[in-house]
């Protein structure tokens, strides 16, 4: 048997089995010929990118295409002059988009709420105009405490209108999050709303917000999106709804420099303070055009759903801006994706016929708990395509997928990226064959390896350091204020950006990301990795999640310790937990067969659905779990 981080799913891989893609008459790829697109790009990257560049809007057009210096900083498209709201909604504005829908809001009890381009254009005029009225002005930090909601986006793209750098903070994330935010960007103003909504609760976010506010703080001016008749308006904030009947609708568009920063987004680290990273608005604009375009098939009949959030980097590129650059029409709802029954996802799908459906791994493993009866009930003939993304996916999530919700008829494709790379980086094109536990190669333009310590690439099914050797336009600029931070990207491996990821490569050049560096285990001399583990134990058909941690050893160094969480229908049992014992050791071989194996409730999580295996360490081990900001619960 392989490596345990070699990515060999005895069973799966091992055995060959892949998600075939659909015929092209049904799938209608947007890069069919998809092997000349990779050929193109790794021919001259630069004439790519630029050839790219020109399908878009631009105030004037770019000097330089790319521009790099010795601290590892690159700008995309100097001299440019750009704004990217314009690439958004001013070129939809002529011909026939001008009166397609573009959003098509839904809440948890079934309001609905539609724009067309030019409305949505209109509604984020108003918006830009009420900032300018309350003194914001380009440059100016702008903190966005906002649920998914029509209001939250506007909120983004009004501030990007008028060349404010806006910073979402995912709403519901603690006080203490939201004003360490705050302080760090130096926002002077806030936009908030007073109450968010998840599984039939209201969530309280003013009373949050006025938490982080007490005291001295660079906040001058609040706005706040009163949902609720009963709230009262505090002293000297701008009531939201009022103020936008009240704006012209007509605004212009700031002209910005390539490297003007469009946004700042945080990322928690184990510790210290949260990583702000920045963004500009000319390489971010045309690398998550491009990316999300050809990795999630987007094209003018689409019907797109994102089921992440406005508060992480996903809402950003795959809600707010690579879609709607793109011109498609998309589904956004506020709430959670099993409330108010395991259905609801499945009866959107059926109700406006959506055709593209991008969810996180955590979201199928859920839906796979609750069993396939539930996917069942509805018609998703309408679903040509399922995209993945936000951690490992393990296999029998993927094969679950392609089964019960695609029905063998369209592929679950795969992709890999992070904050900090701004769009889809890894993946697996939808014309392309997508492989069972494999996340895909690096899209066009983009160039990754996997390496060892000292750089040096690999072997084959080897597993090592994931690395990406070159530039790209949508990656981070720098951390806000703090490019020391920036520069640790760069220094485990000098001279490429070293992703914290452990990878392998096959054959075909196609990539499995088997977490962070962090969560590959040593045991007795063997690496291997929690995904591995987790995905043999997720393949019994009585597991819904698995974490996986490493708890010290004398003799081994560490050893495994697993937590599951069992499928509905399910229930602990002596008998079990010797099955799952069994089940690790018949997938992964004895040396990655854990030394115990607790049954949960739940695993505890990052709001945007990520594992948190640093809190089952600290609780197990009984020591400081770190920054726990983005904890869901």
């Amino acid at each position: 048997m392989a490596d345990a981080t070699g990515g060999e799913f005895r069973g799966l891989l091992d055995a060959g089995e892949r998600v075939a893609p659909v015929a092209a008459t049904r799938l209608n790829a947007i890069l069919p010929d998809w092997r000349t697109a990779y050929e193109v790009a790794d021919a001259d990257t630069e004439a790519y990118w630029a050839r790219v560049a020109r399908e878009l809007t631009w105030i004037e057009p770019w000097r330089e295409l790319r521009v790099e210096d010795e601290r590892n900083h690159t700008e995309w498209f100097a001299g440019s002059r750009c704004n990217i709201t314009q690439n958004v909604l001013d070129r939809h504005l002529e011909g026939a988009n001008r009166t397609k829908t573009a959003l098509i809001w839904v809440s948890e009890e079934g309001e609905e709420r539609r724009f067309t381009f030019e409305e949505l254009a209109r509604f984020v005029n108003r918006f830009a105009n009420v900032l300018r009225r309350a003194g914001v002005q380009k440059g100016d930090r702008v903190c966005i405490y906002m649920p998914l909601t029509p209001e939250g986006m506007a909120a983004m793209l009004a501030c990007a209108r008028i060349g404010a750098i806006h910073s979402v903070v995912y709403a519901g994330l603690a006080a203490t999050a939201l004003r360490s935010r705050i302080e760090d960007a130096g926002a002077t103003a806030l936009i908030v709303a007073d109450q968010g909504v998840r599984r039939g609760k209201t969530v309280d976010l003013w009373s949050i917000a006025s938490e982080a506010l007490s005291g001295e703080t660079p906040v001058r001016r609040v706005i706040l999106h009163r949902r609720s008749p009963e709230t009262a308006l505090p002293q000297g904030a701008i009531d939201l709804v009022p103020a936008l009947a009240d704006a012209s609708d007509e605004a212009e568009a700031e002209p910005m420099e390539a490297s003007d920063p469009l946004f700042i987004l945080y990322t928690s680290g184990t510790t210290g303070t949260p990583k702000g990273v920045v963004y500009p608005h000319a390489g971010y604009m045309v690398g998550v055009a491009r990316n999300t375009r050809i990795a999630y098939n987007l094209k003018p009949e689409t019907i797109y759903w994102c089921t992440s959030d406005i508060g992480w980097i996903v809402g950003h590129s795959c809600i707010v801006y690579g879609p709607w650059i793109n011109g498609v029409t998309q589904v956004v709802r506020e709430g959670a994706p099993d409330y108010p029954d395991p259905g609801v996802v499945w009866s959107i799908i059926e109700r406006y016929a959506v055709t593209t459906l991008f969810t996180a791994p955590t979201a199928l493993r859920m839906f796979m708990r609750f069993g396939g009866k539930y996917p069942a009930k509805y018609d998703l003939d309408s679903l040509t395509i399922l995209i993945c993304a936000g951690e490992p996916l393990n296999p029998e999530a993927q094969i679950w997928a392609y089964r019960h919700v695609m029905r063998d008829r369209g592929p679950v494709c795969d992709n890999w990226w992070q904050t900090e790379t701004g769009g889809p980086t890894l993946g697996t094109l939808p014309a392309d064959v997508a492989k069972i536990g494999r996340v895909g190669r690096p899209l066009p333009g983009v160039r990754a390896e996997v390496v060892d310590r000292e750089g040096k690439p690999v072997a084959d099914g080897h597993g090592g350091f994931l690395v990406l050797q070159n530039s790209w336009p949508h990656m981070l600029q720098t951390i806000w204020n703090n490019d020391a931070r920036y520069q640790e990207y760069y220094s485990l491996i000098p001279g490429v950006y070293t992703a914290g990821d452990v990878a392998t490569r096959d054959g075909d050049g196609y990539f499995a990301v088997l977490g962070r560096a962090d969560d590959v285990l040593n045991v007795a001399g063997h690496r291997i990795g929690t995904a591995d583990v987790e995905s043999a134990l997720v393949s019994h058909p009585a597991v819904g999640e698995a974490g996986v941690i490493g708890i010290p050893d004398a003799i081994k160094g560490e050893e495994i310790k697993a937590f599951v969480v069992l499928r509905a229908g399910s229930q602990p049992s002596d008998a079990l937990h010797k099955q799952l014992f069994e089940q690790v050791r018949n997938t992964l071989g004895p040396i990655a067969t854990p030394k115990a194996i607790d049954f949960v409730p739940s695993l505890p999580k990052t709001r945007s659905g990520k594992i948190m295996r640093r809190v089952l360490k600290a609780r197990e081990l009984g020591i400081d779990p770190g920054d726990l900001t983005t904890l869901e619960d």
